[in-house]
């Protein structure tokens, strides 16, 4: 299966449960949520005319909207080639669950990767079983009843305080049906969404992602 990948590269991941973990990026293209505060817009439409070689897509080193068409095989065969030691992989985007995930991260893992999706939840999940999956439910698109089931983690992005309603709304679901760790992330380090954050997460017992990578000026 050939995938449209925007980026591919090794850096830290910066949000959530797996903070801190040296991780390989791959970076699908395409995207219909389109989130009013997303930090990855040249991802959302996938033109022809954007399209790029693997070659070039790896030597990348600034954000922006070409891509490459790549099947399962070649994405391993050009982490090796890179020589990246990291074995933890996020499959991230735009919003990658628009594509079946099955058969890369099934091959992913018989590589002796661990695999991570990061999603908005509103599209179905098709990953192995292993794979962690991160939602981060937007309140302006409805979160799929399975991806809520489906999740490790539920990363929910917070710009004011009447947004925690909707993620009320999503844990009501869960009804302690299974475990789920819970990250609240202010939206683009605003200072007054940090202090909402803080103070739902003391009261909760939930735990605060601040998207360290961007603190750091890292990819």
């Amino acid at each position: 299966m050939h995938y449209p990948i925007n980026e591919m590269f090794q850096t830290i991941q910066g949000e959530g449960y797996h903070t801190g973990i040296p991780s390989i990026f791959i970076r699908l293209h395409g995207c219909p949520i389109h989130c009013k505060w997303c930090d990855t817009k040249y991802t959302w439409n996938c033109l022809k005319s954007n399209e790029i070689t693997i070659e070039k897509l790896l030597e990348k080193n600034i954000s922006n909207n070409t891509w490459s068409y790549i099947d399962v095989k070649k994405i391993i065969l050009n982490i090796k080639k890179q020589k990246w030691k990291s074995k933890h992989i996020v499959i991230t985007g735009g919003e990658p669950c628009i594509y079946n995930l099955s058969s890369l991260t099934e091959e992913l893992e018989k590589k002796g990767f661990t695999c991570q999706i990061e999603t908005s939840g509103t599209q179905l999940i098709n990953c192995s079983f292993n794979t962690w999956v991160t939602v981060s439910p937007k309140k302006h698109k409805n979160t799929l009843y399975t991806s809520i089931l489906r999740a490790n983690e539920i990363k929910y992005p917070v710009f004011k305080k009447e947004d925690l309603s909707y993620l009320d709304a999503i844990l009501s679901i869960l009804n302690n049906r299974k475990k789920c760790h819970i990250f609240l992330q202010p939206i683009s380090q605003n200072q007054e969404s940090l202090k909402i954050c803080i103070e739902r997460c003391t009261i909760k017992n939930w735990r605060l992602s601040i998207q360290i990578h961007k603190y750091l000026l890292i990819r």
